[in-house]
């Protein structure tokens, strides 16, 4: 993967080393394992698309499988709406999935922390594919669901590594954009996975055997992809380079009550700031998916192709951005994107209504604008928290800015648009944009003052 010069990133790691040489080094040993810094930009690619892989396979399956397996009691709409509400939990719990876990790794070390999340990320998954469903276990099977759902959430807070934080500080002054954007492809490549899995067995099985067993093998898929994942993070997070790299940035866990009394303000717009992103992310992704799923006819194998085109598209946008953004400035180009997607807010209800055509053309759109827009949201004000706070403050930025913008993107967006039109939906997607702007124009405002 030709996404960034090995040689370069190594030199950059040599300057700043020699830069830190005078700072004491925690936990350093004297022999340092060989690892080419190309790896720590591929680990961090590595380990997002995997968990954006088990991500977008439960959020496919929250719209095609589970209001039928089990919300059979309810029609169509009320059963997507009860599994967009479980699916929310993954959301809530993931704050205090990084809270519990960064206690964890300050009392037994990263790769401890690192091994138990993604233990815990696999248990989850697996156990959703092998779960009965409500005609075999009734209330029951809802709340193994939302207990499952519950555990992905803790350990996707867990399982923070430090790897984006990292290749941020040691990123050459002019290419930060570039840097940033690296770990954001994750999401496009993730999607491109699960949606090609699911429409090939949409497309070469019957729905009743989709219904039946065949929705289960991309959760199968899931767990064994996380399995190779866990060991290509822990080969980088296990080595004593890596180590003496973290230990340097002081790259380490701070106590949650210190980071929100010293940090609050910085979590709070880091959060705001990419909302506009995260609500975007899944309006093109899960909602459409389950406005066609209901009010549609097309095929949605043949849908999910098109979604597929749009998370390539999205890959295309989260490289430029990097480029954009090391000319223009982050948070500019964060702020230029909002406004775009201020704008693309108001074509909701036209295209959605258009039938194939206007359909096709909102997905390749909103992927295109999403994939500018999400490549910069996880970094625009991270580097507001001094060193000693950016581990924690990255994580929990991150967690924050899901929770708001996209926790609950895909329950309200259906619900709006079914009961009172996809007007509410442009309200929606605007208000994000509006908030967007907002917290960069006060951080702006903070750092002038400042």
């Amino acid at each position: 993967m030709a996404i960034i010069s090995s040689n370069e990133l190594h030199t950059q790691f040599q300057v700043n080393s020699s830069a830190n040489s005078t700072q004491p080094a925690r936990n350093t040993r004297s022999d340092h394992s060989s690892i080419a810094p190309g790896e720590l930009a591929i680990g961090v690619v590595i380990g997002r698309a995997s968990e954006y892989f088990d991500f977008f396979v439960y959020a496919i399956a929250s719209v095609l499988v589970f209001p039928s397996v089990f919300f059979p009691f309810e029609p169509k709409l009320e059963g997507t709406l009860y599994s967009f509400v479980i699916f929310s939990f993954a959301f809530l719990a993931r704050p205090f999935g990084t809270v519990i876990f960064m206690e964890i790794q300050r009392r037994l070390g990263r790769e401890a922390k690192l091994t138990m999340a993604l233990f815990l990320l696999g248990l989850s998954t697996a156990g959703i594919a092998f779960l009965p469903t409500f005609a075999h276990l009734g209330m029951t099977s809802l709340i193994l669901l939302s207990l499952l759902r519950i555990g992905q959430g803790l350990a996707l807070g867990g399982s923070w590594d430090g790897l984006p934080s990292l290749l941020a500080l040691n990123a050459p002054e002019n290419k930060r954009g570039w840097y940033a954007m690296l770990g954001q492809l994750g999401a496009p490549v993730g999607f491109m996975i699960a949606a090609g899995l699911f429409a090939y067995l949409l497309s070469n099985i019957s729905t009743e055997d989709f219904l039946d067993w065949g929705w289960r093998y991309p959760f199968y898929v899931a767990f064994a992809i996380n399995v190779v994942a866990l060991f290509a993070r822990l080969r980088l997070v296990s080595t004593n380079e890596y180590r003496h790299l973290l230990d340097e940035r002081e790259l380490e866990p701070t106590g949650i009550v210190e980071m929100t009394r010293s940090q609050g303000r910085n979590l709070l717009i880091g959060a705001l700031a990419a909302l506009a992103s995260y609500a975007l992310f899944h309006l093109v992704t899960v909602f459409p998916l389950s406005w066609i799923t209901i009010y549609s006819e097309r095929s949605l194998s043949g849908f999910l192709m098109i979604q597929m085109a749009g998370a390539a598209l999205m890959a295309v946008g989260v490289v430029v951005s990097g480029i954009v953004a090391d000319r223009f400035g982050r948070r500019r180009t964060l702020g230029s994107i909002a406004l775009l997607i201020a704008i693309l807010s108001g074509f909701v209800p036209t295209l959605l209504s258009a039938g194939d055509i206007g359909e096709n053309v909102f997905i390749l759109m909103g992927f295109a604008v999403l994939g500018l827009s999400y490549g910069q949201a996880s970094g625009a004000v991270t580097a507001n928290f001094s060193t000693k706070y950016r581990y924690t403050g990255a994580a929990l930025t991150s967690d924050l800015a899901w929770l708001v913008g996209a926790g609950f993107a895909p329950l309200v967006a259906l619900g709006l648009s079914s009961h009172f039109g996809l007007e509410y939906v442009s309200l929606y997607l605007l208000s994000g944009a509006a908030c967007s702007l907002a917290a960069l124009s006060l951080n702006r405002a903070l750092e002038i003052r400042n």
